[in-house]
């Protein structure tokens, strides 16, 4: 249960409680155990697990738990010092943005390299990407399958920039995003990229490269806005594998951008292609309608943190967040998050107007001094948030009423910090979904996990062959051929999977009952059992029965592994005098084009009938039996042929039609 009551309101439980617990006595509370009371009261409200920080230009990376005590500490070299990024990835890796040594690029959080890095401090990737005309900065984002996506400056000449339509000669530093699959210890390769100089426009001169009219292009950059050397500033990168789409922040710009990560490397430079149809242009931007020239409020005042919230949070579900580091009330640093309107993969948008909505859903203003040029923060699954006031060294935890629960300073800057829950830190999450099992066709089979390490689960049930999914923790289940089914637990970022397999064993055939003057058989020699009028005859099991009475009498039978065939068709005995002799009938050949040829009728004294019934036991035809008979009139398939003679059932026989 989520305690979402403010401090003051703790307050006036605890002394309501303790008034209540001591009528008549002397109620003398010292401060020191109030003030404990308080404490605990509101260390309940905390979400539980570990919070990442590092001192930003520092060589060290720390945990903390929520008591405040250090829990582990990474130590890097003394030369591979942290510019901006750095999260924990399964396994307790760090991914982590270095300054490289002799970068090309200067200013801002530059730094061109980026690491992999063990929970004992053992690089296990290192990978450089900066020369004289490119080089990564600020943010990076690891993807599901362990790429990387890095923002990287990339340089233009002045000669290329007038050439784009700038009213400015100047070199200039546009941004780009390269995701990067990592190869061996130190190498990697460039497997999509996106280069916003692809999505210009201009309305200074017709006779350059991108002109068009900028107010009819929101999707397009205008590289006449606000113009400089480091132009966009990326600085913070996020990643939604359900959309397949990725949202970053300009500082510069004071906006966020969607992109669509679906294309390939030719429409993302292109105006098409991708699950939007657009290609690279942009999906959705927010904060700054001016920036291309539509009527309405600047919501951002420099932006950094750009980060999708999760669809399992409690208050704002897969709505986008920024850290406005100047846009609250006088200046102040505040957290905005707001619901873009989604259509698909698109977003809803009236041309000529700003991008909706009209202003944030939700805001937290810091009220102490203005935070310019870092910060984050963490939409936490209890409804909690974590906010880290960077150039303060302070991280900060929030209930959903903004009553802080938690805080820790660390007197020194700190771009970003993270809380893990412990099931992600120590990696103890774990689901078991049980052994295979069998099953027989048509009966159903009860799946069953359970999950240990964890507190909150949401359970995600699927199926090879694919139809199956199910969000409840054991589901019931029919199949109809032998499937796979795959379970991923989800408790918080954690995550944890099983699979069992369910065989589906198919059904035996169905015997058919044959007389010999007395007595019943079934066409299957073993593992037989009699019913009478649809009820089990107790110790009927030999392949042969002689009725003590009348009735409809069946016989069934179950295979090796268990399962139980469908009931024979039914014969019926009025009198036990009745049951004739049948001889030698045969009807055959099986598989007929149509002719059919019944032997041993000029033995049986009487008027035998043909009926003959379908799979489903349907009687579809009765007429008088013949040595030669003619079934071509029926549609191909499989029948059961019954010979009956005052109506006792003398013989039947399965035969395949095919004409």
């Amino acid at each position: 249960m989520k305690l979402k009551r403010t401090k003051a309101l703790v307050k006036r439980q605890v002394f309501h409680e303790l008034g209540s617990l001591l009528p008549g006595m002397i109620r003398i509370i010292s401060l020191f155990t109030i003030f404990v009371l308080l404490t605990e009261c509101a260390f309940t409200q905390n979400y539980t697990g570990y919070t990442l920080y590092f001192p930003q230009g520092g060589t060290k990376a720390y945990l903390t738990d929520v008591s405040g005590a250090n829990y582990h500490t990474w130590t890097f070299n003394s030369n591979a010092s942290t510019t901006y990024a750095t999260y924990l990835l399964a396994g307790g890796v760090l991914l982590r943005t270095v300054n490289h040594q002799g970068n090309y690029f200067t200013g801002g959080p530059i730094s061109g390299e980026v690491q992999k890095v063990d929970w004992s401090g053992n690089v296990l990737w290192d990978f450089v990407y900066s020369t004289q005309d490119y080089c990564t900065h600020h943010d990076i984002q690891g993807m599901p399958d362990g790429n990387v996506l890095l923002i990287s400056y990339e340089r233009k000449t002045a000669a290329q920039v007038v050439q784009a339509g700038c009213t400015q000669s100047l070199e200039m530093w546009p941004d780009k995003i390269v995701e990067i699959q990592p190869v061996g210890t130190n190498g990697g390769n460039v497997v999509w990229e996106w280069h916003a100089w692809d999505h210009l426009v201009q309305d200074h001169d017709p006779s350059k490269d991108n002109y068009g009219v900028v107010a009819d292009h929101p999707e397009l950059l205008n590289i006449n806005y606000h113009t400089a050397k480091d132009w966009i500033h990326m600085n913070g990168i996020d990643y939604n594998a359900e959309l397949d789409q990725i949202v970053f922040s300009s500082h510069a710009l004071n906006e966020l951008y969607v992109i669509d990560h679906s294309t390939t490397i030719a429409e993302a430079a292109s105006h098409s292609g991708g699950n939007s149809g657009k290609g690279g242009d942009f999906l959705y931007r927010w904060g700054n309608p001016a920036a291309y020239q539509a009527q309405g409020t600047a919501d951002f005042n420099v932006v950094h943190d750009a980060h999708w919230i999760s669809a399992d949070d409690p208050a704002h579900p897969n709505e986008l967040c920024g850290y406005n580091n100047k846009g609250g009330a006088g200046n102040k640093t505040c957290v905005d998050i707001f619901n873009p309107p989604y259509n698909g993969y698109n977003y809803l948008y009236t041309p000529g107007s700003a991008y909706a909505p009209s202003t944030y859903d939700w805001r937290y203003t810091y009220s102490g001094n203005q935070q310019q040029d870092n910060g984050s923060s963490q939409q936490l699954p209890n409804g909690n948030t974590l906010v880290c006031i960077g150039m303060n060294g302070l991280i900060l935890e929030l209930n959903p009423s903004q009553a802080q629960v938690w805080s820790k300073s660390v007197g020194t800057t700190i771009a970003q910090a993270f809380r893990y829950p412990p099931c992600f830190v120590n990696g103890t999450f774990i689901a078991d979904a049980g052994a295979d099992a069998s099953i027989c066709s048509g009966t159903s089979a009860q799946l069953n996990v359970t999950a240990t390490g964890g507190d909150v689960y949401k359970y995600i049930w699927t199926s090879a062959p694919p139809g199956f999914t199910s969000n409840i923790q054991n589901p019931l289940v029919t199949p109809s051929l032998t499937t796979l089914y795959k379970v991923t637990i989800k408790n918080g970022p954690c995550s944890a999977s099983d699979s069992v397999l369910i065989v589906v064993n198919d059904l035996p055939e169905a015997p058919v009952i044959s007389v010999s003057n007395d007595t019943l058989y079934s066409s299957s020699s073993i593992n037989n059992q009699w019913y009478r009028n649809g009820e089990v005859i107790a110790n009927a099991n030999q392949r042969f029965y002689v009725p003590a009475q009348s009735g409809n009498y069946q016989v069934g039978v179950v295979d090796l592994n268990g399962c139980q065939s469908p009931l024979s068709l039914p014969y019926i005995v009025t009198s036990l005098q009745t049951i004739p002799a049948i001889g030698e009938l045969a009807i055959y050949p099986s598989p007929t084009n149509g002719a059919i040829c019944i032997k041993g009728l000029s033995d049986i004294d009487g008027k035998v009938l043909l009926d003959i019934y379908d799979i489903a036991g349907k009687c579809i035809l009765s007429k008088p039996a013949a040595s030669s008979s003619d079934i071509s009139e029926l549609t191909d398939g499989i029948y059961i042929l019954k010979l009956k003679l005052n109506d006792q059932t003398l013989f039947n026989q399965r035969i395949i039609l095919i004409k």
